[in-house]
């Protein structure tokens, strides 16, 4: 500190003219000053040793509009008071105020306070490390003490209910059931079996246990309602950004989300927003859901249905950012040789390149049903040709949503831009 530097240049002067006059003023100048200096180091240095720092993080994930609560609880294991200690945390997760400065903390007592903050932003943070800073009374002196502990929270994207959302009127995969038993329960009974425990009560068959005596269950298979595979479209050079301004108020209510904060206009948080959305409404409804995008790296999840595979679709989309390079006509065709018959297929994109209606028709001629929910670019502030794009969908039958920066997207994906005949 700037301080501490001229303190020991007035020291080195005092005794430079205690030596060269033998005046006793300089001397005794020179003997308190230095004492001084040496109380003010080990009183700054004492204020940082002997603490003890517990964070406390109440859970590890969270969700965009709904808050994170720490617990941080500082502890003084010295013979010795403190007098004042600043707690700087580093933590990544944005708006996340979580410094405070600890006052008397007296020995061998405790000092402890909350930290809420209302997730805004998507991704992965880390909290921590954490600095504790000290100084004397004087501010001569100044001491920093490093704990690198850190530990990470993911933050997933914003859910919003889409109640009225359906994949089209008669491109519902029906007929026979798929051969293959599952564990879930589902309308197709195979057989019947003896009970075994940890069997659910809701699979006994009541006339079978009747009959022989000893419980017997059934057997199911899986529903031939087909798989929803997610394609959401993460190419840099589609996506627009608009200046975003946070709301002066955090009251400010969006129409997306009466009670959540608003979503940043931006076409990569509006995709990957619906994709959020599209797989736990699926999800929900007992369908097999699966992702393909490529980001930063190719991240595609095999279909399946429960709540861990929300999960990892979640966990994946917290994640992932629009820095791809590969165009959505050559995704749809790569990923889509491997899908099987009667599969839904949902587009998610801002890309005003046609091209890749003629991929997601191809896959309309294998059995592969498609439906598209393009984002208007020349609402987020770049013209496009995004009219181009949807006429070429409702040319090729395939049912489509227009969403604008701004919609509530409930609403924008209750009412397709076209209908499928």
């Amino acid at each position: 500190m700037k301080r501490s530097w001229i303190i020991v240049l007035l020291i080195v002067v005092l005794a430079a003219q205690a030596l060269a006059t033998g005046h006793r003023l300089y001397s005794t100048l020179t003997y308190l000053l230095s004492a001084v200096a040496i109380i003010s180091y080990f009183w700054s240095w004492s204020n940082v040793t002997h603490l003890q720092i517990v964070r406390q993080t109440r859970a590890h994930r969270s969700q965009v509009g709904s808050p994170v609560e720490e617990r941080f609880l500082v502890r003084n294991g010295g013979v010795l008071p403190k007098l004042w200690v600043e707690v700087r945390d580093h933590s990544t997760l944005p708006e996340h105020h979580a410094s405070w400065v600890v006052n008397s903390l007296g020995a061998r007592r405790t000092r402890g306070w909350t930290v809420r903050t209302v997730c805004r932003r998507r991704g992965r943070f880390t909290l921590g490390p954490i600095d504790l800073l000290s100084s004397d009374p004087f501010g001569l002196f100044e001491h920093r003490k490093h704990l690198g502990q850190t530990s990470s929270i993911v933050v997933y994207p914003l859910i919003v209910d889409l109640p009225a959302f359906t994949l089209p009127t008669g491109e519902l995969p029906g007929g026979g059931a798929m051969r293959r038993r599952t564990h879930y329960v589902t309308t197709n009974v195979s057989g019947v079996r003896d009970y075994f425990p940890g069997d659910s009560f809701n699979r006994i068959h009541w006339p079978s246990t009747a009959r022989t005596g000893r419980l017997i269950v059934k057997e199911f298979e899986l529903d031939p309602t087909a798989d929803v595979w997610l394609f959401v479209d993460m190419q840099g050079a589609a996506q627009v950004d608009r200046l975003w301004e946070e709301p002066a108020q955090t009251s400010e209510l969006h129409p997306l989300m009466p009670t959540r904060p608003a979503l940043e206009p931006s076409t990569e948080e509006y995709a990957v927003t619906i994709a959020a959305s599209l797989a736990r409404h699926f999800i929900a409804r007992n369908r097999a859901v699966g992702l393909v995008a490529y980001a930063q790296s190719r991240e595609v999840l095999a279909s399946e249905r429960g709540e861990r595979q929300l999960s990892k679709i979640l966990e994946t989309l917290a994640v992932i950012r629009a820095t791809g390079t590969v165009p959505l006509a050559q995704i749809i065709a790569a990923e889509g040789r491997g899908l099987g018959r009667n599969t839904s297929a949902v587009i998610i994109t801002a890309s005003d390149d046609v091209r890749w209606v003629d991929s997601l028709r191809d896959l309309r001629r294998r059995g592969i049903r498609g439906v598209a929910i393009v984002l208007d670019t020349a609402s987020f502030g770049r013209p496009g040709n995004t009219e181009a794009v949807l006429a070429s969908l409702a040319q090729n039958g395939i049912r489509s949503y227009r969403v604008r920066a701004g919609d509530a997207l409930p609403a924008a994906l209750s009412a397709a831009s076209n209908e499928v005949k």
